[in-house]
């Protein structure tokens, strides 16, 4: 299993609603972030996944907002694959404050992997090497209920 940097992500004024908080919408694209930089740091960023004919549609997002995050913090995001079975695979995330390490959101993405027509993808046969490094980075899901 490759250790992955989390990563940080500084809170900009237009992600913020009026009492200065950030908006809610803007987790989810947060957790699209640290998906994206995981996958980059396992080496098969969306860049070479797409170029392989594959794509990943969202399949479901839960996130729990446990302490508001306001504009110019700094949080780390942390990801972490919990379930792959070559089609479909759900990605864990926690959001913390970088100064105060305060866990303020967590979630957890689930996605699919098809073929770019839209049909099943057999992942572990026709693409083994991407097969491999998401089998490995499999962390045990925590007893946290979302």
């Amino acid at each position: 299993m490759k250790e992955i940097v989390p990563y940080v992500h500084r809170v900009q004024y237009y992600e913020t609603d009026k009492m200065g908080i950030v908006h809610h919408s803007n987790y989810i694209r947060w957790f699209e972030e640290a998906r994206i930089d995981m996958l980059g740091q396992l080496g098969i960023g969306f860049d070479k996944i797409e170029a392989r004919g594959i794509m990943s549609p969202i399949l479901s997002v839960d996130c729990q907002y446990l302490q508001p995050v306001r504009f110019g913090e700094d949080v780390v995001i942390t990801s972490e694959v919990t379930e792959f079975n070559g089609i479909r695979c759900t990605i864990r995330y926690e959001i913390r404050g970088k100064d105060d390490d305060g866990l303020r959101t967590k979630g957890k993405t689930s996605l699919a992997f098809l073929k770019a027509d839209g049909t099943m993808l057999r992942m572990k046969k026709e693409h083994p090497d991407i097969y491999e490094i998401l089998k490995n980075q499999i962390r045990e899901e925590k007893s946290v209920t979302l």
